[in-house]
């Protein structure tokens, strides 16, 4: 008896040091993307069988993580960054060229950034449930000068959100130096301004918001997941703001050659087919199928705009105070 438990024994000891062999691959992402229902594990699970290695997802906010570690990071790849975010990103100098064959991306603009590479892309906009909400904005405008009283509307801090930054944005677009003013007319349909696009969505979907800043692209989650076709997404004629969510590798990666594999998979079949149902969005490369039906049934922004990265960062700061001066934070 003893002798197979003394094998046993140095077996199991002998485990962790094969399982040590194969490589790390250190990915900082946001902690939506990590999650059970997030593109996260599906990602994992799709690199880790070509890899021969262990994807491993740190989760939180990932710019000011990297500010913070500067080239001390134990980060090899990000993901999850977004254009209104890349000029601080860009400016550490801490991220590797991609490496990637641009031509092949199907984006509603030309793409050139040879460091930031999209993985998907949507629209801003305020998702409604029908049942709810019978007579939505229709337009931008329609939204400001609706009464007080007529929507509960459920946004993302700025400060600490991208899709509240991008909101910012989108209104800064469109009213220009009048956004301030913009800005007292929405305050008081705003129900409240949660830290994250989740706490958002979540108080949507439990009806107490009548809207929820989100994307063009939400309800198909409804619709192909829950076959639910009472929510959608309100369509303004004035336009809406382009999001893109980025990724990069560090040049400080401890397997420079895992992280531009992790690199090249994200432009592949394999990573951008799961995208539309792993992440509700659209994929940066669209094929026959890699969009469900219900993608099709979703209305498109006839005119849709985004600031390039040097002007986001520059208009971001002006931005935040004129939104600060209508919630008082």
């Amino acid at each position: 008896m003893t002798k197979p438990l003394m094998l046993a024994g140095c077996l199991l000891a002998a485990l962790p040091a094969y399982a040590e062999d194969a490589p790390t691959l250190t990915v900082y992402a946001p902690e939506y993307f990590t999650s059970d229902w997030g593109p996260g594990p599906k990602i994992e699970a799709g690199f880790e069988a070509t890899c021969a290695c262990d994807l491993r997802f740190v989760a939180g906010d990932v710019l000011p993580r990297i500010l913070l570690e500067g080239e001390d990071t134990d980060a090899d790849v990000v993901i999850g960054l977004n254009t209104d975010l890349s000029a601080r990103a860009r400016a550490t100098g801490l991220f590797a060229p991609h490496r990637q064959d641009l031509s092949r991306l199907t984006l509603p603009i030309a793409w050139e950034d040879d460091i930031f590479l999209p993985f998907d892309w949507s629209e801003l906009a305020f998702v409604y449930d029908r049942t709810r909400l019978s007579h939505p904005p229709a337009s931008f405008a329609d939204l400001l000068d609706a009464p007080e009283d007529a929507y509960k509307i459920a946004i993302q801090d700025p400060r600490a959100s991208t899709s509240g930054l991008a909101l910012l944005l989108w209104m800064k677009h469109l009213y220009g130096e009048d956004a301030g003013e913009a800005w007292a007319k929405l305050s008081p349909k705003v129900l409240t301004v949660t830290q994250d696009w989740s706490a958002s969505y979540g108080l949507f979907t439990a009806g107490e918001a009548d809207m929820v800043l989100s994307f063009t692209t939400s309800p198909a989650y409804h619709l192909i997941a829950e076959e639910d076709d009472t929510k959608a997404a309100a369509i303004f004629p004035e336009g809406h703001y382009l999001y893109f969510e980025l990724a990069a590798q560090l040049k400080s990666a401890k397997h420079p050659d895992l992280a531009q594999a992790f690199m090249d998979y994200i432009l592949s079949d394999d990573f951008q087919s799961m995208i539309a149902t792993a992440n509700w969005s659209y994929p940066v490369i669209e094929k026959p199928g890699f969009l469900p039906a219900g993608f099709a049934a979703l209305p498109r922004a006839e005119t849709a705009f985004f600031y390039p990265e040097a002007e986001a960062e520059a208009l971001r700061g002006p931005a935040v105070e004129e939104w600060r001066a209508n919630f008082g934070k």
